[in-house]
């Protein structure tokens, strides 16, 4: 049987998943992260994106987050998420609406706080978006 960890995702309003993994890839704010087991201690900071579990099953859970900690402990594996869903559950209509309304206000620059708050928008639904287009892409090879 292969080695795995346990691995929980969660957010302010809830737990979103609690299980046994073989691998997690995260996106940390230096890059795209994997964890495997007997990964050394870890506490970072997370982007918007795609949070992986790899099941020992070999099935891979999609999760979005807004941002958050990664915390990666000898058996345990911990995102503390801002924001976290399912990314089957992510709304598309609504991520690219909130995509062409950060653009709008970026061609907009009314003044340095707009600036930076339409960046972290755009980020987060370019993430969203992502994360979308994952779940369809391997929903299209499985037939479901």
């Amino acid at each position: 049987m292969a080695m795995t960890f346990h691995v929980d995702i969660v957010s302010a309003e809830a737990e979103i998943h609690s299980g046994t993994a073989q691998a997690v890839f995260a996106p940390a704010e230096m890059g795209e992260v994997g964890i495997y087991p007997r990964h050394a201690p870890l506490l970072t900071r997370l982007r918007p994106g795609e949070v992986r579990v790899l099941t020992p099953e070999g099935e891979e859970l999609d999760f979005y987050v807004s941002g958050g900690l990664l915390e990666v402990q000898p058996h345990v594996v911990t995102v503390l998420a801002d924001t976290a869903v399912r990314a089957a559950d992510l709304d598309e209509a609504r991520a690219k609406e909130a995509k062409e309304r950060a653009e709008r206000a970026l061609a907009g620059k009314r003044g340095e706080i707009d600036y930076a708050r339409a960046q972290a928008e755009l980020a987060e639904a370019l993430a969203q978006l992502r994360a979308i287009e994952r779940v369809k892409r391997r929903a299209g090879r499985t037939g479901g």
